[in-house]
């Protein structure tokens, strides 16, 4: 597996985007994390929510250099909207090495959603989905039994496990255990296959 491939694997859950909005908002709602990779911190991320009327975006800036094989920097940038709680839109922007490296959009057509990939047309989900990925930095899942992922267009599965402790399993059966006090996220474990990382609320 290559490194960059690696550092993809590994950060999938890790980062969020939002767009601005300053007229007839709510109060930013910002949450801010260490990641961690052998006891040390190796990446800043940065969660924003912000809500405008029936919309709530989600913003986040992350950025992580780590050497694994060779020195890599992934940069993530999510912008989500929701509007009436389900899903509308949702861009993923990967670069690494200050490179362009994926642009994967979800947009919801009516009666589905069309996910794309590098402006190609990747597949369909059909139905609505009110429970993505990026909700896991605010919300705890509690009675949620899946979760959509923006990175891949795939459905991840949650178990809890008690005293607000989840268990996320991701399409490739990768585990990511997530901790939660007062519905908010406190830290969690990534299982990357051969490297794990950890994130911890400042």
């Amino acid at each position: 597996m290559s490194s960059t491939h690696l550092i993809l694997t590994i950060c999938t859950l890790l980062f969020l985007n939002l767009k601005d909005n300053k007229v007839n908002t709510q109060p930013y709602n910002t949450l801010s994390f260490n990641i961690i990779h052998k006891d040390k911190i190796v990446g800043k991320l940065q969660a924003i929510k912000t809500t405008r009327n029936s919309k709530v975006n989600y913003q986040s800036i992350t950025t992580i250099n780590a050497r694994i094989i060779k020195e890599i920097e992934v940069n993530y940038k999510y912008d989500v909207t929701y509007e009436n709680n389900l899903l509308k839109k949702a861009n993923v922007l990967i670069d690494v090495n200050n490179k362009p490296h994926t642009d994967i959009t979800t947009n919801w057509k009516g009666n589905h959603y069309q996910i794309s990939k590098n402006s190609k047309k990747e597949k369909v989900v059909e139905g609505d989905i009110t429970y993505t990925t990026i909700l896991l930095y605010f919300k705890e899942p509690i009675n949620i039994e899946k979760c959509y992922s923006e990175q891949d267009g795939s459905f991840n599965t949650i178990v809890p496990l008690g005293n607000h402790v989840y268990k996320k399993i991701n399409a490739k059966d990768q585990e990511n255990i997530y901790h939660y006090e007062d519905g908010i996220l406190k830290k969690a474990k990534i299982n990357g296959g051969l490297v794990n990382f950890e994130i911890v609320a400042q």
